[in-house]
C-alpha cells in the first residue's frame, strides 16, 4: 500500500510498504479519505520532541472507508461495509482499527466523505457546553469545529454571538444561523460589543475553539457571572496563564471538552452519523479543499495558513 511518511520538519514521502494485518478483534479498513486535523501542526513544524522518520500513515485520526479485513472474534461487520472509524495511522490506503472503534455508515451517506472523529467531537463538546433554548453563547473561533457548533446551538435555540478572524468565517457564521458576529480584531473592543449585545451580563456560555493564548484569556471576559466556559481547543504548545481572579470572582465553570474515553467518542461518533444521515445537520460545504495522498503536504499547510475560502482539509485514496 501507499502510505505517507514524514521525514523532517515540513517534510513527507509517500511510501510503498505492507499492508497491516488485523489482529484479534480488529479490522483492517481500505481508506477512501482522511480528514486533516489542526493537530499534526505542531509535528508538522518540528518541535523538539518530535522523531523522524514517523511510522507509515502516522497523524492520520479522521478516517472513513471500507472493512478490508475481519480479524479473529470480529462479529457484527462484513467484508465490504463502508464505516467511519477511531484509527491512528490513516494517511495511508489502509488502516486497522478496534472493531469497538468502528461505525457502519448507513446507505444514505453513501458517497459522502465522513472523517468521523471531528465530526464525533464537535458532539461530544456540544454534549458537555449543556447549551439550551434562550441561552447566549458566544464561539469563539469558527473553524470546522466552531461552525459545527454554531449550527448545533442555533438549532437547540440559543442566539448565538460568533467571534473569527477571517471575513469568510463569519460570513460562515451567518450561514450557519449566528445571530451576531465580530471580527476577532481589538481584544477591548469585542469586550465592550458583547456587553453591549448582553444587556451587561455577558454569555451563559463560550466556547473558545482556537487554542491559543489570547483567545482562552477573551474567552474568561466573556463569560458571565455562574456561566461556563468551555475549552474546545486544542492548546498543544505549552503551558497557558488564566485570569484567576476573574474566573474565581464571577464563579465561572470551566469544562475542558476534550475526550479520552473510547466509549464516549463513540457515542460522539454514533450521534454524529444520526445527526448528518437524518439532514438535521449537512457539513458537506465545510470540506472546502481535497488533495490526493502525494500531495498532503499542500494540505497541511493550507491548514496552517488558512487561505481565503478554506476552512477543512480532505486527503482521499
Amino acid at each position: 500500500m501507499r502510505a505517507a511518511v514524514l521525514t523532517g520538519p515540513g517534510q513527507i514521502e509517500v511510501r510503498q510498504v505492507a499492508r497491516p494485518e488485523p489482529g484479534p478483534g480488529q479490522v483492517r479498513l481500505r481508506l477512501e479519505g482522511c480528514g486533516v486535523c489542526a493537530s499534526n501542526l505542531t509535528p508538522w513544524a518540528g518541535p523538539e520532541w518530535m522523531q523522524y522518520p514517523t511510522e507509515p500513515g502516522a497523524l492520520g485520526h479522521e478516517a472513513w472507508g471500507f472493512v478490508d479485513v475481519l480479524g479473529e472474534g470480529v462479529e457484527g461487520f462484513s467484508v465490504g461495509d463502508r464505516v467511519a472509524a477511531l484509527s491512528y495511522k490513516s494517511y495511508a490506503e489502509y488502516d486497522l482499527a478496534d472493531a469497538e472503534a468502528v461505525v457502519r455508515l448507513p446507505e444514505v451517506l453513501a458517497g459522502q466523505p465522513f472523517p468521523g472523529e471531528p465530526l464525533g467531537c464537535a458532539m461530544n463538546i456540544f454534549r458537555r457546553s449543556e447549551i439550551e433554548a434562550g441561552q447566549t453563547v458566544a464561539i469563539i473561533g469558527i473553524g470546522f469545529l466552531g461552525a459545527i457548533l454554531t449550527k448545533l446551538a442555533t438549532d437547540a435555540g440559543a442566539r448565538v454571538i460568533t467571534i473569527s478572524r477571517r471575513p469568510f468565517s463569519l460570513d460562515l457564521a451567518r450561514r450557519m444561523g449566528a445571530a451576531e458576529t465580530i471580527p476577532m480584531e481589538d481584544h477591548h473592543g469585542i469586550i465592550r460589543t458583547v456587553k453591549e449585545l448582553t444587556g451587561g451580563t455577558f454569555c451563559d456560555r463560550v466556547i473558545e475553539a482556537v487554542g491559543k493564548q489570547w483567545p482562552l484569556d477573551l474567552a474568561g471576559e466573556l463569560t458571565r457571572e455562574r456561566g461556563k466556559l468551555i475549552v474546545a481547543g486544542y492548546h498543544q504548545d505549552g503551558p497557558r496563564q488564566v485570569n484567576m481572579w476573574l474566573w474565581n470572582w464571577r464563579g465561572i465553570d470551566v469544562i475542558n471538552a476534550h475526550e479520552r474515553d473510547p466509549k464516549i467518542y463513540m457515542q460522539g461518533l454514533r450521534e454524529a452519523v444520526d445527526a448528518i444521515a437524518s439532514g438535521r445537520l449537512d457539513p458537506s460545504f465545510l470540506y472546502t479543499h481535497t488533495y490526493p495522498l502525494d500531495r498532503l503536504d499542500e494540505a497541511l499547510n493550507a491548514t496552517r495558513d488558512r487561505p481565503d475560502g478554506f476552512l477543512k482539509a480532505l486527503v482521499t485514496y
